[in-house]
């Protein structure tokens, strides 16, 4: 088989199953409230000062707070901070993983943004035509 076919037919049965737990896929209100957090999320983050979560104290990788040690991930947190404020040097000082995280997460969040407009379009579509049913 094919790696391109096999690669489309994983991804497809992912995004299959995804959806039948995703409750932005049923509710409206869910998926309204799923669209206002992909909103402020950013926004939230752009308003912290980028060294907000520098130096805190508080180990959040579990791996280096039972080890010791830095896993791949650590410094991951920060270096999106920095680079969400576009301070590439030190993103990159905090995990060079940055590099390909950062443009995978903005991929992401605007597939996420899209995915949730056109849910919004469904759900209006059937309440335009629920009302015109009743009427």
């Amino acid at each position: 088989m094919n790696f391109h076919v096999l690669f489309y037919f994983d991804h497809v049965l992912i995004m299959k199953s995804l959806t039948i737990i995703n409750p932005a896929t049923k509710y409206h209100w869910f998926n309204t409230l799923w669209a206002i957090m992909l909103i402020a999320l950013p926004l939230t983050l752009w308003l912290l000062p980028s060294t907000f979560f520098d130096n805190t104290g508080f180990e959040l990788c579990p791996v280096k707070a039972l080890s010791g040690y830095d896993c791949p991930g650590c410094g991951m947190t920060r270096a999106v901070m920095h680079m969400h404020h576009l301070e590439w040097r030190e993103a990159l000082d905090f995990n060079y993983g940055i590099a390909f995280i950062y443009p995978g997460l903005v991929y992401f969040w605007f597939l996420w943004i899209k995915k949730s407009y056109e849910r919004h379009q469904k759900f209006m579509a059937k309440k335009k035509i629920a009302k015109g049913l009743t009427a």
